[in-house]
């Protein structure tokens, strides 16, 4: 018994002398991004909240307690396009990290791009986003159009990934 006390009080000096500061006491966020392929074109929606406030990117969201990756993505996808879709399979993943201006990590996002089959409606701006649109591939890069990081190239690669399919 006195072993374990002493042994308990040596882990609180220790752990007490380095105090974690905000960032550590955060953790990564699972997201997925819901990526809709149909025909040629691919589904984006401007974004109305940060991160990325008013620049095109794919459907999605967070992931919630006790839900699988394709349930989220179908999920948020009808939440902010009024598309069905199924989830076929993991294309890729992604991390996203925003700072404050002192350079304070303010979220941490993993992101898991979901490849989906469209099976009816068509995009209706909803919940997170100002606007929902199908793009033709042959309009990638959009370099007309402000997007978040690396949609032009997760694009493509949902682009090729149905060509093979």
């Amino acid at each position: 018994m006195a072993g374990h006390i002493l042994q308990k009080s040596i882990l609180v000096l220790f752990f007490g002398a380095f105090p974690m500061n905000d960032n550590q006491k955060q953790k990564p966020r699972v997201a997925v991004l819901s990526l809709v392929v149909k025909g040629r074109h691919i589904l984006l929606v401007r974004r109305a909240n940060p991160p990325d406030a008013g620049k095109w990117g794919f459907p999605g969201g967070k992931v919630e307690f006790g839900e699988t990756l394709e349930m989220a993505a179908q999920r948020e996808l009808f939440e902010e396009t009024g598309i069905r879709a199924r989830a076929d399979r993991i294309l890729t993943t992604l991390e996203a990290f925003s700072r404050d201006q002192s350079e304070r990590l303010q979220f941490h996002y993993v992101m898991v791009a979901v490849l989906c089959e469209w099976q009816e409606g068509e995009p209706v701006a909803g919940d997170d986003a100002l606007e929902a649109e199908w793009y033709h591939a042959d309009d990638l890069p959009w370099f007309d159009l402000a997007t978040s990081e690396d949609v032009p190239r997760v694009a493509e690669m949902a682009f090729e990934a149905m060509q093979k399919a």
